[in-house]
């Protein structure tokens, strides 16, 4: 079983570990790439919108597909 809110603060601390915890490793990888991206890119004021909506994400899904 998933725990939605394991998944929530995985992604949280480390935007894409809730998705692989989840089993979408593409996902993952994809949070995982893209949010450096945003801090870099906007000087740090957009990344923690990164990790706010990989934790979003990450939580649905667990408590949509349970199993």
């Amino acid at each position: 079983m998933r725990n939605p809110g394991i998944a929530a603060v995985l992604s949280f601390i480390v935007p894409g570990l809730g998705q692989i915890y989840n089993g979408k490793i593409l996902r993952g990888i994809f949070w995982l790439v893209i949010t450096p991206g945003f801090w870099i890119g906007t000087g740090g004021l957009l990344g923690w919108v990164c990790h706010v909506i990989s934790a979003c994400t990450a939580y649905d899904y667990a408590k949509k597909h349970p199993s």
